[in-house]
């Protein structure tokens, strides 16, 4: 078999056929499950490996019913493997490739699929409870319901795995997991973590979703419809063209979300924590920076620091303006002007930026931690360091980890020490920018202009689509 042939025949195997065999596995529940050693399964590994290089006389895996408890399958390809009912509890399958294997009602508690290529595969019914899928490629996986039955006295049926068990994601990690396209619908994913997980055009159809995080992740066309999405929290989510009808969102917090073309009408919104207009504050804005420059000129005894945490002001002209140490964190900040402002210390943590005028601005020692700044321009900013004290106390580095500059105008902004930690700057220009003793570990320069950037004594460990001499 070669690999054009595997690739056409990589369906899921059929549930039907393993559910024939059923009664001929088991005499009892106690003996639905056939312990398997590590050398016993490294046989069969092997004869999985020979079935997917086409020799002659080779089979695919059956792993049915078998109990792989606490083994170990790390790095090894199972394109196609049938691992039904199969108890996998505490295994370690870390970057195996799983490419349309049938986990149908398997029991994956605790698995570790880090970097692991699950697209396809078939996990309808299998419990994940407290699985850690971190990094690993789910695309079009099926997670849905599912349920393994047996046949008792009378010809009566009863579930193989208990009813609480099956179909469980709760407390799983999925953490840069990709998601893209896959069926999650009746399942529960209570308090698992979905942050900065890749959910384009995934199915939630009446999921639990209860208390999920979904952390900076990618909901582009997902389907939460009837979906419980009570206490999930989507700080710096990207939902665009998301599906949210009939969506529980009670409690649901959605402060520093991006929502893009999301219809609103028949989803019940008012349980659920959105940020405020700035025209619906206590006090005027005019008020809010006149107190401010007062807390600012007297060293914080007189006036009010400025706070428009979780406030919208979109589209506002506020250039020149001093707010150095204001909170604008989880804020709206879309298409805004706030050219050469000075912005020292500020605090834009979450903040939706996406192409603001910021060009001139002073960010020294500010923290912009997951802000969304694509777009956005910034020709000429100052993000390097502050001076902490009058006697050489060090510097105090702007933070912009895991912010997102995508297409930013950042020709000539001073970076110098910052840190830009798994930041994206894909398709920015940031000819002639300063980056010298930058922080730029895992950050993505994808298609990114750096003609004439400094780049001394820069940390670049695992930077994604740098130019290489």
């Amino acid at each position: 078999m070669n690999s054009e042939d595997i690739e056409k025949d990589d369906s899921p195997v059929v549930v039907g056929e393993a559910l024939q065999t059923l009664e001929e596995i088991m005499a009892d529940e106690n003996s639905l499950w056939t312990k398997i050693t590590q050398p016993r399964l490294e046989v069969l590994l092997k004869g999985h490996d020979d079935y997917l290089k086409g020799l002659l006389g080779s089979k695919r895996a059956s792993l049915k019913f078998l109990d792989m408890s606490y083994l170990d399958l790390s790095g090894r390809d199972l394109t196609q493997a049938d691992c039904t009912g199969a108890r996998c509890e505490h295994a370690t399958m870390e970057e195996t490739i799983l490419r349309a294997a049938n986990f149908y009602a398997a029991d994956l508690r605790f698995v570790s699929f880090i970097g692991a290529d699950l697209s396809r595969a078939d996990l309808r019914g299998a419990c994940l409870r407290g699985v850690d899928f971190t990094g690993a490629n789910l695309t079009e996986a099926d997670m849905r319901d599912g349920l393994l039955m047996k046949s008792v006295e009378r010809g009566e049926l009863m579930p193989i795995m208990a009813e609480s068990e099956s179909a469980t994601l709760d407390r799983a990690i999925l953490k840069e997991a990709d998601l893209t396209g896959a069926k999650v619908s009746n399942a529960f994913v209570v308090q698992t973590d979905l942050s900065d997980a890749n959910l384009r055009n995934a199915r939630f159809v009446r999921a639990d979703l209860s208390y999920a995080n979904f952390t900076g992740a990618v909901l582009d066309g997902a389907d939460f419809t009837e979906a419980n999405l009570t206490g999930a929290i989507f700080h710096g989510a990207v939902l665009s063209r998301t599906i949210l009808d009939n969506a529980v969102l009670e409690n649901a917090n959605l402060t520093g979300a991006i929502m893009e073309t999301v219809d609103l009408e028949h989803v019940d919104v008012s349980a659920a924590h959105l940020p405020k207009h700035v025209a619906k504050l206590d006090r005027e804005l005019q008020d809010i920076l006149a107190d401010h420059a007062k807390w600012l000129n007297s060293g914080g005894s007189e006036g009010v620091q400025a706070n428009f945490t979780e406030v919208n002001m979109a589209g506002y002209d506020l250039r020149e303006v001093n707010l150095a140490a204001a909170d604008f964190s989880y804020s709206i900040l879309k298409d805004a002007k706030l050219s050469t402002g000075n912005f020292m210390m500020c605090d834009f943590c979450f903040a939706d930026m996406r192409n603001i005028d910021l060009t001139g601005c002073d960010f020294r020692g500010a923290k912009l931690q997951r802000a969304n700044l694509s777009g956005a321009k910034l020709t000429g900013a100052r993000f390097d360091g502050l001076p902490v004290g009058s006697r050489g106390g060090g510097m105090w580095p702007a933070n912009l980890q895991f912010a997102k500059l995508r297409g930013a105008e950042l020709s000539g902004v001073d970076f110098s020490n910052a840190n830009l930690e798994g930041a994206d700057l894909s398709n920015s220009d940031l000819r002639l920018a300063d980056l010298r003793g930058a922080k730029l570990v895992d950050a993505d320069f994808t298609n990114a202009d750096l003609a004439g950037a400094k780049l001394k004594t820069a940390d670049l460990r695992g930077v994604k689509g740098f130019p290489r001499d």
